[in-house]
């Protein structure tokens, strides 16, 4: 199980990270809601024909709730959030202010899972990636305060990957990952379809535009959530929202090369705040004792 943590990180990574560049494209013609809902129905017919296919379409019918609700958390919210964002930000800056989910997570365990309270370099961690949201927020870019609104949209995009990740390691325990993902999908489906319904366009967008929604649903949604549950299963919340580290560097990549996106200094700042805070937060990496004291001596 070890061996496959690398793996299983590094292809969620890419694909995640593809998920900004297509969401760009895509919101050029789309609607964040109807863009979403595209996305969910086409990710939960690919999971339902998968689970067709094994012959376990009942275990959706016998899911608990929780299973179904997972969905307003771990999409529904967040994806809608990422998208209207993206319509003020640059794809790589969306994906950076995103790299905060563990951040989040962490603060959350603090009041739903006391025993996973941060404490020590862990605490220290959770400030400094705070702190580098803020800067992050405040280095937000030439679109003024529709620039910081769209930072503030994916940094509360963030706050339900945070909170999704703590419920989805608990349902995880006693739903298949398979089961969960097309669940979670069926949920988002039902929370959106009102919305993107109502903000469905008049005419039929471009080939590129629907494209970039069917990768987004196939790649960077039907894919990625049988790997995150797969590795939320396996490694648990806390090492599983690591993959945060590595989505904005392949995001930022494809936003240089696809659509010649530049990064500010100061965002860059931001950025290596939050990736410093989550190591620390995280216990990814730690810091001799000796040499934590010395920075909290005053």
């Amino acid at each position: 199980m070890t061996r496959s943590y690398v793996p299983l990180v590094t292809s969620l990574s890419l694909l995640w990270g593809s998920s900004y560049l297509f969401i760009k494209v895509a919101g050029r013609e789309l609607e964040p809601s109807t863009m979403m809902l595209l996305r969910v129905t086409l990710a939960a017919a690919v999971l339902l024909g998968v689970l067709a296919w094994r012959r376990e379409l009942g275990l959706v019918r016998s899911a608990p709730l929780g299973a179904y609700v997972l969905g307003l958390l771990n999409s529904a919210i967040p994806f809608t959030l990422i998208a209207w964002g993206e319509r003020h930000i640059d794809s790589g800056l969306a994906a950076v202010a995103n790299a905060s989910v563990p951040i989040f997570a962490a603060v959350l365990a603090v009041r739903f899972r006391p025993e996973e309270r941060p404490r020590g370099q862990r605490a220290v961690g959770v400030v400094l990636g705070l702190v580098g949201v803020a800067v992050l927020t405040g280095a937000a870019p030439g679109g003024g305060w529709w620039g910081v609104a769209g930072v503030v949209a994916v940094l509360l995009a963030s706050l339900s990957y945070g909170a999704s990740a703590l419920y989805g390691q608990r349902l995880v325990a006693d739903v298949r990952g398979p089961v969960l993902s097309t669940t979670a999908l069926i949920g988002a489906l039902v929370v959106l379809l009102p919305f993107g319904l109502a903000q469905a366009p008049g005419h039929l967008p471009s080939a590129k535009a629907l494209a970039c929604v069917v990768a987004l649903a196939l790649l960077g949604t039907a894919i990625a959530q049988l790997i995150w549950f797969r590795l939320l299963r396996g490694f648990g919340a806390a090492r599983s929202t690591l993959v945060s580290y590595l989505i904005p560097a392949t995001a930022l990549v494809y936003g240089i090369v696809f659509l010649h996106e530049h990064v500010s200094a100061g965002e860059l700042v931001g950025f290596v705040l939050i990736l410093a805070g989550v190591a620390l937060g995280s216990g990814a990496v730690r810091v001799r004792r000796r040499a934590l004291e010395a920075v909290q001596s005053p």
